[in-house]
């Protein structure tokens, strides 16, 4: 969840919409701009949309505004590596937007104006592309978890973390290249394979969160 994503949009402008895409109310105001949009990069701060799927006091935001309680959420920090428009037809743009984890495109978009999202998809989640996508080639497990750092256990330390017990902190035996908060989640393995991940602990500690392996 952690990892860096890419978008394709679809932005039709001169409307609103009251959830950022086609479901919501959709409001016309006729305003499209003309030319090129100045379209942000780099770090920026945003707060999320409030058809989010933030949770606020263990609900989605998007269900509390769909109950009617308005609901204002904290804004995040969250960074644009690209944001590159397509082509142009009319009052319809197409967009590449490469972002952070966190961040929320349909506010991206309303931001550049009156638009909203008629048409969005992820297409790359880190080094996983749709491009690649292929039924008859499962990715193994470890394949997948690539990315993550690992730390590699003697066998005590194993049989210990496949009964669900914290281990103390032990040196990563490979560091993973997925930037913020996913270098917190760690890969445990011993000589036979991937056990479990573990989350890092503030005092160091490695918390088994998901197993694979159970003795």
């Amino acid at each position: 969840m952690a990892l860096p994503k890419r978008y394709e949009v679809t932005a039709r402008f001169g409307a609103t919409s009251s959830t950022g895409d086609p479901e919501g109310e959709i409001v016309h105001t006729g305003l499209v701009p003309d030319g090129a949009l100045q379209l942000p990069v780099g770090p920026l701060r945003q707060r999320p949309h409030a058809y989010s799927a933030v949770k606020v006091g263990g609900r989605r935001a998007y269900q509390l505004a769909r109950a009617g309680i308005e609901v204002e959420l904290a804004e995040r920090e969250i960074e644009v590596y690209r944001f590159q428009q397509l082509w142009q037809r009319g009052e319809r743009r197409a967009f590449v937007i490469e972002c952070s984890s966190g961040t929320y495109v349909r506010s991206l978009i309303a931001d550049l104006g009156d638009a909203y999202c008629e048409r969005l998809r992820r297409t790359r989640i880190g080094d996983f592309d749709v491009a690649d996508a292929d039924p008859e080639r499962p990715i193994p497990l470890r394949t997948a978890l690539h990315f993550l750092p690992e730390v590699q256990l003697d066998p005590d330390q194993a049989r210990r973390v496949s009964q669900g017990q914290r281990l103390a902190a032990l040196p990563l035996t490979e560091s993973g290249d997925s930037p913020g908060p996913a270098a917190r989640v760690i890969r445990l393995s011993d000589a036979e394979g991937l056990i479990a991940l573990a989350e890092l602990d503030p005092g160091g500690g490695l918390k088994p969160i998901v197993g694979f392996r159970a003795d």
